[in-house]
């Protein structure tokens, strides 16, 4: 019989093994794993190990909206807005990434369908909603709102809210503002829209990890401007010129595709090119970036955390994630204790790798 013991610690006398999925060792103390390495024991006591269960979940089956309608918000935007699962389960609110990249059907499909109520929607000038790509009475606080309008529209008194990279930032903001209305927050990929993060990903950084991408990004940059990428991009994606504005935007778009999986995505690389989506994408986002989220200081979303310390949530975070690194979600754990993190040790950003979707799955069902 071949003897077992765990890959962290090569202790043969573990008897649960490590398998290369989990974050954590099986064994109880006193297995020199107990806790990952570098990581204080009452940390880890928030990183949990996977359930004995060891199989991955994946996504619910493919379902379709019960309600689809629009709601207008102000004098110039409507939003797009669906409803999936159970008319009369448990409410959520998902919010998209970007900000700009409207919903995808995938969305639907991290909670159960016979437990949740399902809210999806478009935020202003992205996906379905119009006008389309607009950048007019577009900000943080006009999405915030808008999220108010909408669950009273549907008339839900509270709801869970999901939300991953731009969508972590919404939420977050969201919750803190409106924290009586939050039942729970499940957050992905965090986006705490700071200066350095933005370096990181949009001017130096991640482009040495990715400098085949990163070369069709700058393309678009004469030399001279390159010294400031985002306000680069900015002036040609605000250019009175249709031809200047779309090759900016899908220059843009293109280069968050190409380095949000682990192991590029191609078929996502090819979504990125869309001109319909490259635009509002690329737009909007970067209107985002140049104002700093609108917020009144980088540090909000963590000077805040105080705001949302008896909201339940789980933040999972991929391990190798290039467009937000996890020292935000490490930042953001930290200031709020009451959250649980998640690490997903061999993921990027996506929320559609195989770890991440077991870990968001999991979160859900817990919440139901």
């Amino acid at each position: 019989m071949r003897q077992r013991f765990c890959l962290h610690c090569r202790a043969s006398n573990c008897p649960e093994g490590r398998i290369p999925h989990q974050a954590v060792c099986l064994r109880a103390a006193p297995c020199p794993c107990a806790s990952p390495r570098g990581v204080p024991l009452a940390a880890a006591d928030t990183m949990r190990p996977f359930p004995q269960d060891r199989r991955m979940r994946t996504l619910y089956p493919e379902i379709t909206p019960f309600d689809q309608g629009t709601l207008q918000v102000d004098d110039r935007h409507t939003l797009y807005f669906e409803q999936c699962g159970n008319p009369q389960g448990k409410p959520v609110v998902m919010l998209h990434g970007g900000p700009g990249g409207g919903c995808n059907t995938k969305m639907r499909r991290f909670h159960d369908p016979a437990k949740y109520r399902i809210v999806l929607f478009d935020q202003r000038g992205a996906g379905r909603s119009t006008p389309h790509a607009d950048l007019t009475d577009n900000t943080t606080w006009d999405l915030v709102a808008d999220i108010e309008r909408l669950r009273a529209h549907l008339g839900i008194d509270r709801w869970q809210v999901f939300g991953g990279s731009w969508g972590s930032t919404l939420a977050l903001t969201y919750a803190q503002t409106h924290p009586q209305q939050v039942t729970e927050l499940v957050l992905r990929g965090i986006f705490l829209l700071r200066r350095w993060e933005l370096e990181w990903f949009y001017q130096e950084g991640a482009s040495r990890l990715f400098p085949d991408a990163w070369e069709h990004y700058i393309a678009a940059i004469p030399a001279e401007e390159r010294h400031d990428l985002i306000s680069a991009f900015h002036r040609r994606l605000t250019s009175t010129d249709e031809t200047t504005r779309l090759a900016a935007a899908k220059a843009w778009s293109v280069w968050e595709g190409a380095t949000s999986f682990l192991h590029v995505d191609e078929d996502f690389v090819t979504g990125h090119e869309d001109a319909h989506f490259a635009l509002a994408f690329a737009r909007i986002e970067n209107h985002y970036f140049v104002n700093g989220g609108f917020f009144d200081a980088e540090d909000k979303l963590l000077r805040d955390a105080h705001r949302i310390a008896d909201i339940p949530g789980v933040i999972v975070q991929g391990r190798y994630d290039v467009v937000c690194p996890m020292q935000s979600a490490w930042e953001l754990h930290k200031a709020w204790p009451k959250a649980e993190l998640k690490i997903s040790p061999a993921a990027g950003h996506s929320a559609f790798e195989s770890e991440t979707v077991d870990a968001l799955v999991r979160a859900t069902d817990s919440f139901a």
